[in-house]
Formats: structure tokens, C-alpha cells, sequence
């Protein structure tokens, strides 16, 4: 079995991505990565050349920023790193550059692997997320987060990246058919400084909307507020290895008061319900095989 990893990326260091971590969680599953970076205003390209050269593949790459409806440029750049992985490759693993995988679900998804390759009718993997907010202590508790999401696909080139690059379809739209497995994808994305959050929101939001959109509901401020939460619950555990030096480095302050709650009455009703077994509003962009 022969697995390629792969990602894209820009603008890194101006946004304070944890891309490196992200990749070195991964690597130790992948035989090789693909990394598709894009036109930068800082050193992303430097970043990703002094992780693993052994082992990454560079695909430098121009942004379309006249695509600016649905986040759609993200999967573009997603799928010019997986066009580039080699026919020689079995799976090819996804991860984002705000998404890591710990270290303890690495026997885990390698078994998981080896287990279905022979199925072909399993397309790919389906992950759990945890997904952290404002700090490294705290993640979403609401509606608001997706729950799973494919992030291993099989090396078929007629798999490709699905609107904003959150999931996977292939052929002519068609979901893909995967298989669960017990391990976590620790998405970061809502963990920075506030100053730097509060840049890639006024920036990011540039890749879904136009600017009549984006003066109209995106909050002008030298610092991202992440007070205007819904609900959060404290973080039980470790973080992934590769985090701790990051971590180490945080720079800010965030508490949250844990009884707060702020989530609309029918999603606490909702959530209440899940204690007795019964599941509601979640996005699933794909079919789960038995």
C-alpha cells in the first residue's frame, strides 16, 4: 500500500497557519506529499521547502481571485495537488492547512487503510472533528460545526473537490461512497491571535463574497471578537505533538464562561435529544457504506 498526501496553501506566515504542523501530522502515514502553494505576500514557499524535502512535492500554483462566489477558488488549488499525485499511489490523505491529525489515530487510520483498500467501493475515509475556538482549551459545541468529513480518498482522478473545498464528489456529481473510522481531525482554523483572525476574516471572506458584501457585514476592528460565540465546552485531552511548541507560544487570552449558552431553543432541544440516540441537522456530503 502506497499512500500520497496532499494539501494547498497561501499566504501562511501573513495568517499564521499552523501548515507545518499540519503536514508533519500526516507524514508520518504518507509515503509522499503534494503541496500546492500559491502566489504569497510572505516566505509560504520557504515554509514548506524546509519541512521535508524528502518527502514533499512542491506545486507552485496562481490564485484565480476573480473566483469569488462559494469559496469555489479553494477547491480549484485542492485539485491541483491531487492532479498531481502519481497513478502509483493507493490513497491519497487531504488535510487542510488549519487541520492536524494526532499522533495516537495513526495506527488507527493505517489500519483502516490496508482494511478497505481491496473494497473498491469504498471511495474513502470519514473523520470525526474536533473543532477548536478562540483558544487552545475550548471547542464548538453547536450546529454550527460539520461533524465528519472525508479527508482519505481513493487515487481515482475522477474524485474532485466539492465547492469550497470541504468534502469530495466525483464523476458527475456523485457523493462518494465511505467508510467511518474512530479518529479525530483537530481543526484549528478559529484558534489565532486575535489581530491575525481578525485579517484573514476581512481577507477570507473575499473568496465566498464581493465587496458590497463583505463592507456590509464584516466588522472593521484591529482585533477579531470572539466573544460572539454560541455555545463552547472546556477541551478534555492532549493536542497532537507537533502542536505543543505552538501552543507554548500563545500570546492571548481567552475565557469563556462554560454556562453560557446562546444556542437558538429548537438546537438545544435538538442537542438534548442526542442524549437518547437520535441525530439531527447534520451536513453529509457523502454515503456511508455498511
Amino acid at each position: 500500500m502506497k499512500v500520497c498526501g496532499f494539501t494547498f496553501i497561501r499566504n501562511a506566515l501573513k495568517f499564521d497557519y499552523p501548515v507545518k504542523e499540519s503536514i508533519l501530522s500526516v507524514l508520518p502515514l504518507c509515503d509522499k506529499m503534494v503541496v500546492a502553494v500559491g502566489n504569497s505576500e510572505d516566505d509560504t514557499l520557504g515554509l514548506i521547502k524546509s519541512i521535508a524535502p524528502e518527502k514533499i512535492e512542491i506545486v507552485e500554483t496562481i490564485w484565480d481571485d476573480t473566483l469569488r462566489k462559494g469559496g469555489r477558488v479553494l477547491a480549484v488549488e485542492t485539485d491541483k495537488a491531487f492532479q498531481a499525485i502519481g497513478l502509483e499511489y493507493d490513497w491519497c490523505f487531504y488535510i487542510q492547512g488549519d487541520e492536524v491529525v494526532h499522533e495516537k489515530y495513526h495506527s488507527t487510520i493505517k489500519t483502516a487503510m490496508l482494511e478497505h483498500l481491496p473494497n473498491h467501493k469504498v471511495d474513502g475515509l470519514l473523520f470525526k472533528y474536533k473543532h477548536f475556538y478562540g483558544s487552545y482549551d475550548y471547542v464548538g459545541e453547536s450546529y454550527r460545526w460539520y461533524r465528519n468529513e472525508i479527508r482519505i480518498v481513493r487515487n481515482n482522478k475522477n474524485i474532485y473537490s466539492f465547492r469550497d473545498a470541504q468534502g469530495f464528489r466525483k464523476d458527475d456529481d456523485k457523493m462518494l461512497f465511505v467508510k467511518p473510522i474512530d479518529a479525530y481531525i483537530y481543526h484549528y482554523g478559529w484558534v489565532k491571535d486575535p489581530a491575525a483572525m481578525q485579517k484573514k476574516q476581512e481577507e477570507f471572506n473575499k473568496l465566498w463574497h464581493d465587496d458590497q458584501w463583505i463592507e456590509k457585514n464584516v466588522r472593521k476592528a484591529e482585533e477579531f471578537d470572539y466573544s460572539e460565540i454560541d455555545v463552547l465546552k472546556k477541551f478534555e485531552g492532549t493536542h497532537p505533538k507537533v502542536m505543543i511548541d505552538r501552543i507554548s507560544h500563545t500570546n492571548w487570552q481567552f475565557d469563556y464562561d462554560l454556562s453560557c449558552n446562546k444556542m437558538k431553543m429548537k438546537d438545544k432541544f435538538k442537542k438534548f435529544l442526542e442524549n437518547f440516540g437520535f441525530s439531527f441537522g447534520q451536513y453529509k456530503n457523502y454515503k456511508l457504506l455498511k
